[in-house]
């Protein structure tokens, strides 16, 4: 542990909650892409298969137990909560995101660390987690006004897994040996991905603006 992958933990914590509360207390996911939501309970169901097995710390099973409940009962208010559900956007949120499923398994069979179940899955919830947030600013770009909360959660995902290169960084020259392909790319890859939102949620917030994007 270190003050990077401490701080990135807690940002990744902040954004579920931030979704949480908007869900619970406005009763309702407008913005939000139950795509991109589907796909984080499958990373986290598959990354997290040893949580009853493999016993690391108190607070690395929290955190699993953490992202597994929240990201399933995201998914479940979505789809059935009868005032939450009105106020999803079936309409927009079309992003194909079971055409990411697939290549991500096979690229997991294939680039692992062990050809075991476990392994392949993790390495499978590593890839799949790169690309899971492409629904969620699909969303965004077509209905282009953006609420504070929600954007607040997307800056929140971004800058969880930029912090955790950091931690990344530190690791590499801090800990002999410590060399980890299949996370640092699928890491770069995430971060990549969030660049031009990035630009345009700090162009907002410097010019004390509504966040759009550009269609």
């Amino acid at each position: 542990m270190n003050i990077f992958r401490l701080a990135g933990d807690m940002t990744h914590l902040a954004s579920v909650l931030v979704l949480l509360l908007k869900i619970h207390t406005i009763k309702s996911c407008a913005g939000v892409s139950l795509k991109t939501q589907e796909l984080y309970a499958l990373v986290f169901a598959t990354r997290y298969l040893d949580i009853f097995t493999d016993f690391i710390s108190l607070y690395n099973t929290i955190m699993k137990l953490i992202f597994l409940g929240s990201s399933f009962s995201i998914v479940w208010y979505m789809r059935n909560h009868k005032i939450v559900n009105r106020s999803y956007d079936k309409s927009q949120d079309t992003f194909r995101h079971y055409f990411l499923i697939l290549p991500c398994l096979l690229l997991a069979l294939i680039v692992n660390e062990k050809f075991t179940f476990k392994e392949v899955m993790w390495a499978f919830s590593i890839y799949l987690e790169a690309v899971a947030i492409l629904p969620q600013l699909v969303l965004l770009q077509r209905t282009r006004n953006i609420d504070n909360l929600t954007g607040q959660y997307v800056f929140l995902l971004g800058a969880y897994r930029a912090l955790y290169i950091l931690n990344w960084i530190y690791r590499y020259f801090t800990e002999p040996h410590y060399i980890h392909w299949i996370t640092w790319i699928s890491g770069l890859v995430q971060t990549l991905l969030y660049a031009d939102f990035f630009y345009y949620y700090f162009e907002s917030w410097k010019n004390n603006k509504k966040l759009q994007l550009p269609a």
